[in-house]
């Protein structure tokens, strides 16, 4: 399927073949070594400022208890944190230079790559298997997905990654607007990640995000006899120069296709998937059937 080289190479070398990262690292743990490097920076900024963390919270909008734990590296602080406390500290544009590794640094190692080609794209399908896409969930279900995660993650591990996977969903408010589409099989919407309560809310978002202009959601039906999708979940790509990519990701482990011939194959996979499934009106009216019954 193409030759195999690191994930973490430069973006431009990505022209021919597989990108491939293997999820070893573990998630359980909640250091992050560019979060320890800013909250060792930011630390040393407020000392020197002669600031106690109760006192430059409180001039920032925020709890000394979240102080400590952006400068302890245990949380990731949000854009507009970083740059108050770059005007505040005088810190010359210091601390601003490292947000963008900062919003890396919220997903998992094997994501991170894959995150900044979705915020890129100007096209993107999913073919979903196992849970309700990352892109369409709810901040319960998110919440829910993390916290069944094995290993266990530890509280700050899933607030961080819960918080990512909301921040992907600017997506949608993007401007122009990308061509977004999923496909979901349909036992995904009867499985009750989180309770519900959960599940319901989590119905109820597809059904506002399926009436977007630049959004197509479609169900594939469990009864289908035939299906092209059993290979598993997939994520197609598109990029503003007109790079297409395939990207597979499976218990930790992510795969970058660029090669041509590969991409296309998938291309090809998704399009049947498309026409198996229900259309996308046929699609939401069983969801919101679904919430009828609830």
């Amino acid at each position: 399927m193409g030759q195999a080289v690191v994930m973490a190479q430069d973006e431009a070398a990505m022209g021919a073949g597989a990108v491939a990262s293997s999820g070893t690292q573990s998630e359980g743990k909640s250091e992050n070594g560019v979060a320890v490097a800013f909250g060792r920076q930011l630390k040393l900024l407020r000392v020197r400022s002669g600031l106690d963390r109760a006192e430059f919270g409180k001039r920032l909008g925020y709890a000394a208890q979240s102080v400590a734990s952006f400068e302890q590296g245990r949380r990731i602080p949000q854009p507009e944190f970083v740059d108050k406390a770059d005007r505040l500290l005088e810190a010359g544009g210091l601390l601003m230079a490292l947000k963008e590794e900062l919003a890396r640094s919220q997903y998992p190692a094997f994501f991170r790559d894959m995150a900044r080609l979705e915020a890129e794209a100007v096209t993107l399908h999913v073919y979903a298997t196992l849970a309700v896409p990352g892109l369409l969930q709810t901040e319960a279900y998110a919440r829910a997905v993390f916290a069944m995660r094995r290993p266990l993650l530890d509280e700050e591990m899933i607030e961080q990654r819960v918080s990512a996977r909301m921040a992907r969903q600017t997506i949608f408010a993007r401007k122009p607007m990308p061509t977004l589409s999923f496909v979901v099989e349909e036992s995904v919407l009867h499985r009750p990640v989180g309770g519900r309560s959960v599940l319901r809310g989590q119905l109820e978002q597809i059904i506002r995000h399926g009436h977007l202009r630049n959004v197509e959601v479609q169900l594939m039906p469990t009864g289908r006899t035939e299906h092209c999708g059993l290979a598993g979940p997939f994520t197609l790509i598109e990029k503003r120069d007109g790079r297409r990519m395939a990207y597979v990701e499976v218990q930790r482990d992510s795969r970058l296709y660029t090669d041509w011939a590969v991409v296309r194959d998938v291309e090809e996979q998704y399009g049947i998937i498309r026409a198996q499934a229900l259309t996308p009106r046929e699609s939401l009216d069983v969801v919101e059937g679904l919430l009828g019954e609830g």
